[in-house]
């Protein structure tokens, strides 16, 4: 099974891909390089590049918002962890954020290898098809979750060894050995999400990034693995794998393109809170509640989403906190940290408290998987109104993003880079003759 894959792989090019395809990809691209300049300042990506910087190696590829270059694997670490710093990054209708691992570990090794543009975009993608596809055959982001115990999101290691692979133009039986490679190099337990600053959750993807890269690299060198580890009896399938699984990975290849499902972010939040915040403010607005007037704020959602986000101690991935702040200041601006400084705050305090979650019966069995929320805010004299946001602004479901979207989100997260640079090579990326043009863009200082 793997080797017939690997062919796949070997064989894909930026002209099979349809164009839609392509403008999502470079619009994963953009707001993924762009996800790691500003992560750069977050303490996960400052941490790495301190990191990275004490390893040196060849210069071979940027640490994105630094002046400096290391060899690709680290690289990949490092933009991998900044690109995930924050909560600022995409995530996936699939579940997980497969692009703070697999752009940087396509962008990485595309710059070793001297790749165009056109080669970056279509490793993307392929990336995106061979992770996403893994996570689903293996019961998805919460059944890897709850039958495992671990983060869904190692899997794209893979996709990203057979990306690199792809940038490297390795035989097919190299794929095959990269991806056992990969294997070796990446995991982790879902106990990490108790940390409270975001630094492993961080660089569990720049792990993985770094994963791909390096077994694709190891893979080249003439390093070996299971030929099968797909397929094999206690291969990646038979361990991890649900009914179904090998149709799964294969299903559509070619036809039906993952990178269509990625969400892009507008708050930089936990994506479960992204629609608790847009139903909330929506109801103040139409309604003209002003925050002094709120009683009660009930947070109806499925139980999983619910899980990820009920009271955490990462202020950033917990709802109570995140929705406190959005009530509080009117929004969540991309430009402002808010904490620790909003817990001095008496009015944080007191808005927090009357925030609850609860379990949605409606939510649960229309969409155990879903982000949605319906949210509803009880007012001091009496009033009750409620709206439910099933996809946050930015989901594949509404379409994603425009380019004057993602315009608009990069200057005001960044107004000191010349994102207009930005964006205008991301559009034109599949006519880049070296994507070091593009990646130089994001090594200006934050």
């Amino acid at each position: 099974m793997t080797f017939s894959l690997a062919q796949y792989a070997a064989s894909t090019s930026l002209e099979k891909i349809p164009e839609e395809v392509r403008e999502r990809a470079k619009q994963v691209i953009l707001d993924e390089l762009a996800s790691a300049h500003f992560g750069r300042e977050q303490p996960a990506g400052t941490l790495a590049a301190h990191y990275v910087a004490g390893l040196a190696g060849p210069p071979e590829a940027h640490v994105l918002g630094t002046a400096l270059r290391v060899s690709a694997p680290l690289a990949a670490l490092a933009n991998g962890t900044a690109g995930h710093a924050d909560e600022i990054d995409g995530a996936h209708v699939v579940g997980g954020h497969p692009g703070a691992t697999l752009v940087h570990a396509a962008l990485a090794m595309a710059e070793r290898q001297s790749a165009t543009g056109a080669e970056l975009v279509n490793a993307v993608v392929l990336g995106y098809d061979i992770g996403v596809r893994l996570i689903e055959a293996c019961g998805g982001l919460f059944g890897v979750k709850e039958r495992h115990h671990l983060n869904a999101d190692f899997l794209h290691a893979v996709g990203a060894a057979v990306a690199s692979s792809r940038l490297m133009g390795l035989a097919p039986e190299r794929y095959c050995h990269a991806m056992a490679l990969a294997t070796f190099q990446a995991n982790g337990l879902v106990a990490l999400f108790q940390e409270k600053r975001h630094l492993s959750k961080a660089f569990c993807n720049g792990q993985y990034a770094m994963a791909g890269v390096s077994a694709a690299l190891m893979a080249a060198a003439g390093f070996e693995g299971c030929e099968d580890i797909l397929g094999d009896p206690h291969g990646l399938l038979d361990a991890w794998g649900t009914n179904g699984a090998e149709e799964t990975v294969t299903r559509d290849l070619g036809k039906d393109f993952a990178v269509m499902g990625a969400n892009f972010k507008f708050v930089r939040a936990g994506y479960p809170i992204h629609a608790p915040v847009e139903a909330a403010l929506s109801l103040l607005a139409h309604h003209g509640i002003g925050t002094e007037e709120i009683s009660t704020v009930e947070v109806g959602m499925p139980a999983r989403a619910l899980r990820v986000v009920d009271d955490r101690r990462m202020r950033n991935i917990c709802v109570q906190d995140m929705l406190a702040v959005a009530l509080l200041r009117g929004g969540l601006r991309l430009s402002e940290s808010h904490f620790p400084a909003v817990l001095d705050e008496p009015a944080f305090a007191a808005l927090r408290a009357r925030i609850t979650l609860v379990l949605n019966p409606l939510l649960e069995a229309q969409a155990p998987n879903g982000r949605g929320a319906l949210v509803t805010i009880t007012t001091r004299d009496g009033r009750t109104v409620n709206e439910r946001v099933d996809h946050p602004r930015g989901h594949s479901a509404r379409g994603g993003a425009t380019w004057d979207e993602l315009t608009a989100k990069w200057r005001e997260a960044a107004p000191d880079q010349d994102v207009d640079s930005w964006i205008v090579g991301a559009r034109k990326l599949d006519d880049l003759e070296h994507v070091g043009r593009l990646s130089g863009l994001f090594a200006r200082q934050p």
